[in-house]
C-alpha cells in the first residue's frame, strides 16, 4: 500500500475544508425550506395532496425534485411554480423569509384566498412575481413590495384587492413589466410611477383608480405599451406622453379623460395603436397622428370629437381599423380619406355629421379600391345619393350599414360570400326587393326597414338566406299575401313585416321555424370582426321603439302590425314557444284568440289591438308569467278576464277599452256590469219606442199642413187638381 505523503495530505485537508462547511449550510438551507413548504401544506385543504404528494420532511434531500419546486446549482430553491395547481387555501402559513435565494414565484388558478401576504417582500431576490387569477385573495398591495429591488417582472392580475397602488411602487427601479389589471384598485396613479424608467409594458386596466394621468409618466422613456382602459381616470392626456419615442399601443378605453389632445400624440414613430374610446375628449382629432407612418388602429368612438384635419388620414398607408363613432364631427366624407383610400379593414363613423356622396367628382365610387374592407359603418349621417354595385364586389366585406341617411334609388349590388349583415334603413331605396340578394347565401341580419320598397315579398327568401336570423322589411310599401315560405326559415328570431299594406290570412305554418319554436339564449354565433358588436336594429317592443342590440339579448320576436291581413289568428303561433314578443295590432284580424296562448311563457309583449276578435279571452292568459305589457283594446271581446299573478298587476283599463262585452278586473265587476247591461238594454229599447212616436207625430203635422196648406195659400185651380191627384192615387191602388 502506497503512503501519502504528509505534504499532500496537509494540501488535501485544506481543499476538503470548504466543502465541509457548505454541504451542512446547503442542508441547513434545504432543510428550513422544505420545512417551510411542509408546514404550508398542512394549512391547506386535503384536495392539495394529490399534487404536492411528494411534499415530505422525510425526503427534505430531494426537495429540488418535489413538485413544482425548481432549484438553483447551488441547490437552493430558485423557483416556486404553481400554474394551474389547486391548492384551496390562504398564504398566512407559508414563511416567504425561508426563500432567500428565490427568484420567480408564480401562483397562478389556485384558488387562493385569505389575505394578500405583507411577508412577500422578504423575498429580496425575486426577479420575476406573478400571482394571477385568484379572485378570492383579497386585502392591499403591502407597502413592502418596494422592498423587491430586483424585480423585472410584477404581474399581479384578477385578485380581489383592493386599495391603492402603494408610493413604494417607484422603488421597483429595475421592473420591465407591470400588470395590475382587474385587482379593483381604488384612488389615484402615484407619481413615484414615472421613476421607473426602465419599464416597457404598464398595465392598469380595470380597476377603480380616479384622478389625472401623472405628468411623470412622460419620463418612462422605454414604454412601449400603456393600458389605463376601464377606470375613472379624469382631466387632460398630459403632454408629456408626447415623450414616449417608443410608445407603440396607447389603451384608454372608457375613462372620463376630456378636453382637446395636444397636437403631438404621434411623436412616436412606431406607435401603431390608439383606443380612446368612450372618454370626454372634444376639439379637432389631432392631425399627427400619422407622422410616424406606422398608426394601425385608432379606437375614438363616443367622444366629442368635431373635425378631422383632410389631411390627418390621406396619408395613413398603414392604417387597418379606424372608429370614430358617435362624436360630433361635421365633415364631408372624401375630405377625411382622400378618393381612394386602399387600407381600411375596419371603417366606422356611425353617428357623425358627415356629408356628400360616396362618389368622387370624377363619378366613381368612394371605397372601391379598399379590396381589404370588412366592416364599413356610416350609419346615421347626412349622406346622399346612390349606392354602387362596387360595394358587392370587395370579397372580404362582412358588415354593412349605411342606415339613417339619405341614400336613394334601386339597390343595385349582389353579394359576396362573406356578406353577413346588410343594413340599408331608413333611407329613400325604392323599387321592388333587391334581386340581386338572391346571392346572400351568408346572409345573417338583413334590415330593410323605412323605405319605399313594394310590390311582393319574394316566396325564395328563406331558401337564399339559409343562415338569417333578423329579417326587418317594416315601414315600406310591400303589397299581397304573406308567402308561407317566410316562416321555412330555421334560424330565424326576428320578423319585421309591420307598416305595409300585407293582405290575407297570416299563413299557419310553423312546422321549421325552429329559431322561434326553441328558446333562445343570448346570441354566441353572432361575430363581428375584432370586436364590432354594436350592431343593432330598430323595432317597437313593449309599445316603444328601441334600437336593439343583437348581442345583449335574447330577441325573439313577431311584428305583423298595421297591415291589412285578416281571417283568423293561426293556431300555429302558438307553438312558437320561444316567443318574446309578438304585435299583431291594426290588422283586421276576426274570430277567437287561440286557447293556447298561455303555452308562450316566455312572452314579454303582446299585442292584438285594433282589430275584429271575437269571444273571450282565453283562461290560458293566466299562465303568461313574464308578460309586461298587453293591449287587447279596441276589438270585439266579450266575457270574465282572466285572472292570474301577472295579469293582475295589469290595472290600466285602457289595455281592454272598446270592447263592450268584457268584465273584470280592472274593469267593472261582471254582476255589476251584467245588470248594467240589462239597464242598457231597457234604456235602448224605451229610446227606439220614443222616436218611433216622435216619427208619427211628424208624419201627421207635416200631412196636417200640406193639406191646409193647399187650401189655403192656392188658388181653386191648385185645390182641384190636388183631389184630383189624390183620387187618382186612391183609384190606381184598387
Amino acid at each position: 500500500m502506497k503512503l501519502i505523503h504528509p505534504l499532500g495530505l496537509l494540501l488535501l485537508s485544506f481543499v476538503s475544508l470548504p466543502c465541509a462547511v457548505v454541504v451542512p449550510a446547503v442542508r441547513a438551507d434545504s432543510w428550513r425550506e422544505a420545512k417551510a413548504l411542509v408546514n404550508w401544506k398542512a394549512s391547506l385543504l386535503s384536495s392539495a395532496d394529490e399534487s404536492l404528494g411528494s411534499w415530505s420532511l422525510a425526503s427534505y434531500t430531494n426537495l429540488c425534485r418535489w413538485s413544482g419546486i425548481m432549484c438553483d446549482s447551488a441547490g437552493h430553491v430558485a423557483e416556486l411554480n404553481f400554474g394551474g395547481t389547486r391548492l384551496n387555501g390562504t398564504l398566512d402559513d407559508l414563511d416567504f423569509s425561508a426563500f432567500p435565494h428565490l427568484k420567480k414565484l408564480m401562483l397562478v388558478g389556485n384558488g387562493l384566498h385569505g389575505t394578500f401576504p405583507p411577508g412577500i417582500g422578504n423575498m429580496t431576490s425575486l426577479v420575476e412575481l406573478q400571482i394571477k387569477n385568484n379572485p378570492y385573495l383579497r386585502g392591499a398591495i403591502p407597502r413592502s413590495i418596494g422592498q423587491l429591488r430586483h424585480l423585472t417582472i410584477l404581474n399581479l392580475e384578477v385578485l380581489g384587492l383592493d386599495g391603492t397602488l402603494p408610493e413604494e411602487i417607484g422603488n421597483l427601479t429595475s421592473l420591465k413589466e407591470l400588470t395590475l389589471s382587474s385587482v379593483s384598485l381604488i384612488g389615484s396613479i402615484p407619481h413615484t410611477i414615472g421613476i421607473l424608467t426602465n419599464l416597457r409594458w404598464l398595465q392598469l386596466d380595470d380597476n377603480n383608480l380616479t384622478g389625472s394621468i401623472p405628468g411623470d409618466i412622460g419620463n418612462m422613456t422605454e414604454l412601449q405599451t400603456m393600458e389605463f382602459s376601464y377606470n375613472y381616470l379624469e382631466g387632460q392626456l398630459p403632454s408629456t406622453i408626447s415623450h414616449l419615442i417608443k410608445l407603440q399601443h396607447l389603451h384608454l378605453l372608457e375613462n372620463q379623460l376630456g378636453g382637446h389632445i395636444f397636437p403631438e400624440l404621434g411623436n412616436s414613430s412606431l406607435l401603431e395603436t390608439i383606443g380612446i374610446a368612450e372618454n370626454n375628449f372634444s376639439g379637432p382629432f389631432p392631425s399627427s397622428i400619422c407622422a410616424g407612418q406606422a398608426v394601425e388602429i385608432v379606437f375614438a368612438e363616443y367622444n366629442g370629437f368635431t373635425s378631422i384635419h383632410p389631411q390627418t388620414f390621406r396619408n395613413c398607408t398603414t392604417l387597418q381599423y379606424v372608429d370614430f363613432t358617435a362624436n360630433n364631427i361635421v365633415a364631408e366624407l372624401r375630405e377625411c380619406f382622400g378618393e381612394h383610400p386602399g387600407w381600411l379593414k375596419l371603417m366606422a363613423f356611425s353617428q357623425n355629421h358627415l356629408y356628400g356622396t360616396l362618389l368622387t367628382e370624377q363619378g366613381e365610387v368612394f371605397l372601391c379600391n379598399s379590396t381589404d374592407l370588412v366592416v364599413l359603418d356610416l350609419s346615421n349621417n347626412a349622406l346622399h345619393g346612390s349606392v354602387s354595385m362596387c360595394l358587392s364586389d370587395m370579397p372580404k366585406l362582412q358588415f354593412i350599414d349605411l342606415s339613417r341617411n339619405t341614400f336613394n334609388g334601386v339597390v343595385p349590388f349582389s353579394c359576396q360570400d362573406s356578406l353577413n349583415y346588410l343594413h340599408l334603413a331608413n333611407n329613400h331605396f325604392r323599387g321592388t326587393f333587391p334581386l340581386g340578394l338572391k346571392k346572400c347565401k351568408s346572409l345573417i341580419t338583413l334590415d330593410l326597414g323605412g323605405n319605399h320598397f313594394s310590390g311582393t315579398i319574394p316566396s325564395w327568401l328563406s331558401m337564399s338566406f339559409p343562415s338569417l336570423e333578423f329579417l326587418r322589411l317594416s315601414s315600406n310599401i310591400f303589397d299581397g299575401i304573406i308567402p308561407h315560405e317566410i316562416f321555412q326559415f330555421r334560424q330565424l328570431r326576428l320578423l319585421d313585416l309591420s307598416k305595409n299594406m300585407l293582405t290575407g290570412p297570416i299563413p299557419d305554418a310553423f312546422t321549421n321555424f325552429t329559431g322561434m319554436i326553441q328558446e333562445q339564449e343570448t346570441s354566441d354565433i353572432m361575430y363581428i370582426y375584432h370586436d364590432f358588436d354594436r350592431e343593432v336594429i330598430e323595432i317597437v317592443w313593449k309599445n316603444a321603439g328601441h334600437a336593439y342590440s343583437l348581442r345583449k339579448g335574447a330577441v325573439v320576436g313577431m311584428d305583423l302590425s298595421n297591415n291589412f291581413l285578416s281571417q283568423e289568428i293561426p293556431n300555429g303561433l302558438t307553438t312558437l314557444l320561444g316567443l318574446r314578443f309578438l304585435n299583431l295590432s291594426g290588422n283586421h284580424l276576426s274570430g277567437p284568440i287561440p286557447e293556447d296562448f298561455g303555452n308562450l311563457v316566455l312572452l314579454e309583449s303582446l299585442d292584438l289591438s285594433q282589430n275584429q276578435l271575437s269571444g273571450g279571452i282565453p283562461p290560458s292568459f293566466a299562465a303568461l308569467k313574464s308578460m309586461g305589457v298587453l293591449n287587447l283594446s279596441y276589438n270585439g271581446l266579450s266575457g270574465r278576464i282572466p285572472t292570474g299573478s301577472q295579469l293582475q298587476t295589469f290595472v290600466d283599463p285602457l289595455i281592454y277599452s272598446h270592447n263592450p262585452g268584457l268584465c273584470g278586473f280592472p274593469l267593472e265587476d261582471c254582476v255589476n256590469s251584467s245588470a248594467s247591461t240589462r239597464n242598457q238594454v231597457g234604456k235602448a229599447g224605451d229610446r227606439e219606442i220614443l222616436w218611433v212616436y216622435c216619427f208619427v207625430a211628424a208624419g201627421f203635422m207635416f200631412g196636417f199642413w200640406l193639406y191646409w196648406g193647399v187650401f189655403l195659400f192656392y188658388s181653386e185651380t191648385w185645390r182641384c187638381a190636388f183631389h184630383q191627384y189624390v183620387a187618382w192615387i186612391t183609384c190606381k191602388g184598387r
